[in-house]
């Protein structure tokens, strides 16, 4: 396999980082070569393996390091795997061939984001692999990942216990430091390390990169079908892997990154080229896009009739804002015990936050039905609250991570109001409350949903979060105006981003 000799830190789409720049990157690179070692010499085997949950609900295969000398084949593998049943979707000809989605768990956002990409995939009848950067404990690249993952969800954390750090640092690190041109060139050195677990792969296998990471280290690996789907709705350089097409989710983002705006205060960069930019809408399971109607309409069946309104709470992969949830429980529980709402909490992999909310929240453990390490049974219950009844409070948990994301997947499609923070949740079609965000960069995808209409505003105040609440309960009307607002965004192809996006990780642009 060749690698791209161009040293993609020197400059961005034309534009030159400055020298101090670029030595800062190599220097960066070099400190994590003596921290986790020197791997760019090694030649990795891959192998495919079954994917826990995901693998027989969206056809997925998980990319892992193999244990014998063999070369993957991604075609031969992919066509011994059932194609999906036929869909509005399907490509003719799609035959079952491989396309690689690159991932890294950074909060549950990215993954959230593959699931998508992987759904997409295997309803147009390819046949999606999973390629987690971070799961390959013995290489360099998976190394740094983990030890820049475990860095920012500490800093999630400790934005919202502590506020000085919060207003001083993180908020300015996440909308400001992380948009600067500069900032991109420690990125792509990083991605540098990451390209000898790309060995076995062929350099034109289509491929997806749901974080700039996989995607910046396809791209140095030589691969030319990438594409770099960019998650959020604020135009940051930290998301720029020249060489893949960029995707963006919104028009507002696709102007802002079409001009790299405010990504160098001390001059006008040149534009992105136009072959690098396309606007998809919004990244969302197939699952869910097919089902729009059917769960609007039973929505509005159940919020008209009288039922309790189902809200679920999804807590995010750094686990934090757990004081904010413990307010929300509190208020919802008078409606719960008289049957006006019904809870459900999924707190993810996260079992220590569901432990502090029932220390924060009083008699919560009394009327709470747990589903804890038992995806089926979350299914089950999923499944049969789309039309049945659903009561009560019902929490959330698993061990294992797809479990634990794709969770809230099945549980949107039944839900009234999902209550979040501005995360990749934002573009998702269901109505939302949107809750104070985590950094910066959050916070235009609660514009996002507010002006289309499928979610609040961003509200960052603790006693205005209760207000709402109380308003979705005495005016169910807000919610069903949410669900109309979801059907016509449906009508012009809001949601279809992630097929977008697949088609033109096999395709190129001629066919956008």
């Amino acid at each position: 396999m060749q690698t791209n000799e161009s040293d993609r830190a020197k400059s961005a789409f034309g534009n030159p980082q400055d020298e101090r720049v670029w030595r800062k990157a190599e220097r960066g690179k070099e400190k994590f070569l003596k921290r986790f070692g020197d791997d760019s010499n090694a030649i990795y085997h891959l192998a495919s393996s079954d994917v826990p949950v995901i693998g027989e609900a969206l056809g997925v295969r998980n990319l892992v390091m193999a244990t014998d000398d063999k070369s993957l084949d991604l075609a031969a593998d992919a066509a011994s795997m059932p194609l999906p049943p036929a869909t509005p979707r399907t490509v003719e000809g799609a035959g079952g061939a491989p396309v690689i989605v690159g991932n890294i768990r950074m909060g549950f956002g990215h993954y959230r984001i593959s699931m998508a990409m992987a759904s997409a995939a295997h309803a147009m009848g390819y046949t999606p692999y999973w390629l987690d950067l971070a799961s390959f404990d013995q290489t360099t690249g998976s190394k740094v990942i983990a030890y820049q993952n475990d860095l920012y969800s500490l800093g999630s954390r400790l934005s919202q216990k502590v506020g000085l750090f919060n207003r001083l640092y993180w908020e300015p690190l996440n909308s400001e430091g992380f948009r600067k041109l500069s900032y991109n060139a420690g990125d792509q050195k990083n991605a540098e390390l990451c390209v000898p677990l790309f060995t076995d792969i062929p350099t034109d296998t289509p491929y997806v990169g749901t974080h700039v990471w996989p995607a910046q280290a396809a791209v140095h690996a030589g691969m030319t079908h990438v594409v770099n789907a960019i998650p959020d709705n604020w135009p940051m350089a930290l998301h720029l892997a020249e060489g893949a097409i960029h995707t963006v989710q919104t028009p507002s983002a696709y102007l802002g990154y079409h001009q790299l705006r405010g990504m160098d205060p001390k001059r006008q960069l040149n534009p992105m080229p136009l072959d690098s930019l396309v606007y998809t809408g919004h990244y969302i399971d197939h699952e869910l896009v097919a089902n729009i109607s059917h769960d609007c309409d039973a929505r509005r069946g159940r919020l008209m009739g009288g039922g309790p309104i189902r809200y679920l709470i999804s807590v995010g992969g750094a686990g934090a804002q757990q004081d904010l949830f413990a307010a929300i429980i509190e208020r919802l529980m008078p409606y719960v015990r008289t049957e006006q709402a019904t809870l459900l909490i999924n707190v993810g992999d996260h079992r220590g936050v569901w432990e502090g909310l029932l220390r924060d929240v009083r008699e919560l453990d009394d009327v709470t039905s747990t589903h804890f390490d038992n995806f089926a049974e979350v299914a089950e219950l999923a499944n049969d609250a789309l039309d049945g009844d659903l009561t009560g409070v019902h929490a959330f948990c698993d061990s294992d991570i797809f479990s634990a994301v794709y969770s809230s997947n099945l549980l949107m499609r039944c839900c009234d109001v999902l209550v979040t923070k501005p995360s990749e949740f934002s573009f998702y079609p269901v109505p939302k409350l949107m809750i104070h965000r985590v950094g910066g960069h959050e916070a235009w995808g609660a514009i996002r949903a507010a002006e289309v209409g499928d979610g609040t505003y961003e509200i960052d105040d603790t006693d205005e979060v209760l207000a709402m609440i109380d308003s979705f309960q005495l005016d169910r009307e807000l919610v069903a105006f949410m669900c109309d607002n979801i059907e016509a965004a449906d009508h012009i192809g809001i949601y279809d981003g992630a097929y977008k996006v697949i088609d033109l990780a096999v395709n190129g642009l001629g066919n956008a």
